[in-house]
C-alpha cells in the first residue's frame, strides 16, 4: 500500500527562485475527481503518468502512480474536461525537496510549495519564503483547481 503524506504551503516571496535545481512543464487532467478518489493523467516533460489517489485523511492518503506512454497520456488528456498547466520547480533544502508549482492559464498567479514526508509528525526545514499552510484547504487541491480555477475565486 502506497501512502502519500504531503503538506502544501503558499509562498511569501520569490526568494526560492535562486534555489531551483530543475523545472519541468506539466499538463494534468482528471478522469475522475470524486472526493473519495481521483484518477489523474499527467504529462511531465516527455513522460506520461496515471495516478490514483484516495480520499485525504488529514495530510495522508493512498496514492498509486504508474508511468504510461506519453502518447497515451496526451490522448487521455483529451478526455478531461479541464487540463491544468503548470511548471514544477524543484528546490532542495537540508535533504528535503520542495516541489513548487507555478500555475498558468486560469490558475495563473497561484504558486504553491509541496513537501512529501515519511510521517505526519515529521519535522522539516521551513525556509523564510514558506508562507501559510493550506494542506487542508480543498480549494488548493489540483483536482479542485481544474474545476474552479484560482482566477474565479
Amino acid at each position: 500500500m502506497a501512502i502519500e503524506i504531503e503538506r502544501k504551503f503558499l509562498l511569501k516571496n520569490s526568494n526560492w527562485r535562486d534555489l531551483v535545481s530543475n523545472s519541468t512543464r506539466i499538463a494534468q487532467g482528471y478522469l475522475n475527481a470524486e472526493p473519495a478518489r481521483t484518477v489523474r493523467v499527467r504529462v511531465k516533460g516527455e513522460v506520461g503518468f496515471l495516478t490514483i489517489k484516495g480520499k485525504n485523511d488529514g495530510i495522508s492518503r493512498l496514492e498509486f502512480e504508474y508511468p504510461i506512454p506519453a502518447s497515451d497520456a496526451l490522448d487521455m488528456l483529451k478526455l478531461c474536461p479541464n487540463v491544468l498547466d503548470k511548471t514544477r520547480h524543484l528546490v532542495a533544502i537540508e535533504g528535503y525537496t520542495f516541489e513548487i508549482d507555478e500555475f498558468h492559464g486560469a490558475n495563473s498567479g497561484l504558486i504553491v510549495a509541496e513537501i512529501e514526508l515519511s510521517s505526519e509528525t515529521e519535522a522539516f526545514p521551513q525556509p523564510a519564503w514558506l508562507g501559510a499552510e493550506v494542506s487542508g484547504d480543498a480549494r488548493y487541491y489540483n483536482s479542485a483547481l481544474s474545476e474552479k480555477p484560482f482566477s474565479s475565486w
